[in-house]
């Protein structure tokens, strides 16, 4: 599993767009017989569409976006209003579902999506994304997996969120400073609370990168401390929201 997790990690450090996320990804769930994975990213403002990283059939993955399925899937709903990894599958039509999702399961499951394991991503405003593996029916392999790395996969999880959100950023500007990729990344993650040395665990970057990125924020907003640049972020967030 370090191995696995190490290559990982190596593969989203070197990763330069959503496609080769995906690849991280995919190659990382298949040497864990995890074959099948979601990331869905939820939109910053009302109206907009998610954004997904996926090897669901695309048949699949483009039917849920157009139809904006996002709203009523049992898993997402679930995903927005529970902080801990969840398993899902065959005991969510004992549930009190809606028809619209009832029917949403049902052409999800024509795919080879019945069941699966997701990771809620939230920070410390509101829920933000979720990573989800499912399968077919509950292999012996999968459970396996979901047992005994459960926690490996919610690190895999966040950190794959870390680097995902940056490549799918289209607007770096704050308070009408252009930001690099990495301050921004650095700057959200001060914003949660987390150190410069927590920073670089979850980029994979050293503790002085980190600390670089965020004084190049405090320098081109012009401010002194950490705690007023992530103030100006929060503002501009608010301001777009």
């Amino acid at each position: 599993m370090h191995r696995v997790f190490q290559s990982f990690v190596d593969g989203l450090t070197a990763g330069g767009d959503a496609a080769s996320l995906r690849a991280v990804l995919a190659e990382a769930g298949s040497a864990l017989d995890l074959n099948c994975f979601a990331y869905l990213s939820m939109p910053p403002r009302r109206g907009d569409g998610p954004k997904l990283i996926s090897n669901y059939p695309v048949e699949w993955t483009d039917h849920y976006l157009r139809e904006r399925y996002e709203r009523i899937d049992p898993v997402v709903v679930e995903a927005l209003t529970t902080l801990e990894p969840f398993e899902w599958g065959r005991e969510y039509p004992a549930k009190c579902l809606s028809k619209l999702q009832c029917a949403l399961l049902d052409e999800a499951a024509h795919f080879g999506i019945r069941c699966g394991f997701t990771v809620p991503i939230h920070d410390s405003r509101r829920p933000v994304a979720a990573v989800s593996f499912a399968t077919d029916e509950r292999h012996p392999a999968f459970q396996r997996c979901i047992q005994h790395h459960g926690h490996v996969l919610q690190l895999m999880a966040i950190y794959f969120h870390a680097h995902a959100r940056r490549q799918l950023s289209g607007n770096r500007v704050v308070d009408g400073v252009a930001l690099s990729p990495r301050e921004l990344e650095c700057l959200e993650w001060a914003a949660q609370g987390k150190s410069a040395w927590e920073i670089g665990r979850l980029l994979n970057i050293s503790r002085r990168t980190a600390a670089f990125h965020l004084d190049n924020a405090k320098t081109k907003f012009g401010v002194r401390t950490i705690c007023q640049a992530v103030a100006k972020l929060a503002a501009a967030k608010s301001t777009r929201e």
